[in-house]
């Protein structure tokens, strides 16, 4: 066995981010730019109000009250037919542009409006309100460089820059196989079937979390527990970027994919990691591209997915932080392990009266226990130095999912 933090090294040290490809602005927030951006104008374009007023030269409210004479208004989307004189003011609206002459924006209710001549009772904004040409960024300036991810701001940035279109890295192709002779697609699963057979949840679980991760799930369905049958599905992920199986990788006499993993040209590179669940975790190569075998146990395969798989789909998105960061959490109550590996126990986190984090176990820490693990927002990890950890302890804790989501309002002192 190697430990978690081996694994996981030796898993990314072998990944590297996919090729770009172009796409449109408005489809690119969650992508991660794979080439810098320029900017191919200034923003502003021009220079413009920040605020619905009047436009006028500072020098004629140095004193105030004062009356100006209203020579134009300026509505957004249209420009001053002249630039502005001494004792004139043109009405101006929210991102017109200014008029020649002018350098102030005094706001509307400073004023007492009339048709033809306004009185400015007040001179505060005197030089003020006025948004420059190119005061956000001018032609030729980097807006974004590679392996930035595009939020909704960046996206707004690339809009008002006119620009329709980024490369950012490609989204994996994540296939995923499931084995077992036990296993049934949910879309064929009955009643009459289920003294017999069980519903692959892995499927759907591994689907919605390659999904959740930014990834394109490929489900090249259920192997049989035969070298063949496996063989045939492996075979069919010779288009994707990343190979997950789940089962068949211990050492039983129905456990395939090793064997058939070197049939095809594959290598291995480790098959066991110092944790639970998720012990018998595999890593590799097939037809070249990355393959990662883990236990068939819903829970196992979803625990590993969080510490090994996603990190590699963000790594093949480009993205430069693969890792939600972990917190200080404390134990709710006393917790006993069964071996010295370490565990990574489903847990809610909520925080006490001290504003501390507490961790409390969601449910059965069995592998097979799904509901535990969607009532969890964190996984809780455990050295395995010792087996028995008392209340109150201090440990770190992995978010997951909706992460710490704890609070039902919003404290700002």
């Amino acid at each position: 066995m190697i430990s978690v933090a081996e694994a996981s090294e030796r898993i990314l040290a072998r990944v590297a981010a996919l090729s770009g490809e172009p796409v449109a602005t408005g489809n690119a927030v969650g992508r991660v730019l794979s080439e810098p951006v320029a900017a191919p104008i200034d923003s502003p374009p021009w220079d413009n109000s920040s605020m619905d007023g009047y436009a006028l030269r500072s020098s004629d409210v140095n004193n105030v009250p004062v009356s100006l004479r209203v020579i134009e208004e300026i509505p957004a989307g249209q420009f001053p037919t002249r630039a502005i004189a001494a004792g004139e003011s043109m009405r101006i609206m929210t991102g017109a542009p200014i008029p020649e002459g002018s350098d102030t924006v005094v706001r509307r209710e400073d004023t007492d409006d009339g048709l033809d001549v306004v009185t400015i009772i007040s001179n505060r904004d005197r030089g003020k309100n006025i948004r420059r040409k190119g005061e956000d960024f001018r032609a030729g300036d980097s807006l974004f460089d590679a392996g930035e991810e595009i939020r909704a701001p960046h996206a707004g940035a690339l809009a008002s820059a006119g620009i329709k279109s980024v490369s950012v890295h490609r989204r994996p192709r994540v296939a995923f196989i499931s084995s077992g002779d036990e296993l049934v697609e949910l879309d064929d699963f009955t009643p009459d079937v289920a003294a017999t057979k069980i519903v692959s949840s892995n499927s759907i679980t591994l689907s919605a979390l390659v999904r959740d991760a930014g990834g394109d799930p490929v489900d090249l369905g259920i192997a049989r527990d035969d070298a063949a049958s496996l063989r045939e599905k492996i075979e069919n992920a010779k288009d994707a970027d990343l190979i997950v199986t789940t089962a068949g990788i211990s050492v039983g006499d129905h456990d395939h994919v090793r064997d058939v993993v070197t049939d095809v040209g594959g290598t291995i590179d480790f098959w066991k990691v110092r944790m639970r669940p998720g012990a018998p975790l595999a890593f590799g190569e097939i037809h070249g591209i990355p393959w990662i075998g883990m236990s068939g146990n819903p829970v196992s395969a979803m625990v590993t997915f969080e510490v090994f798989v996603r990190p590699v789909i963000r790594k093949m998105l480009g993205h430069r932080r693969l890792f939600a960061p972990t917190i200080q959490v404390k134990t709710a109550s006393q917790i006993r392990i069964a071996a010295p590996l370490m565990h990574f126990l489903r847990v809610v986190i909520s925080t006490n009266a001290t504003n501390e984090a507490v961790a409390e176990l969601a449910g059965s820490q069995s592998s097979s226990v799904i509901t535990a693990m969607a009532r969890a927002n964190a996984l809780l990890i455990l050295p395995g130095d010792r087996l028995e950890i008392a209340p109150g302890e201090t440990h770190r804790a992995l978010p997951i999912g909706s992460g710490l989501f704890t609070a039902e309002r919003l404290v700002l002192t």
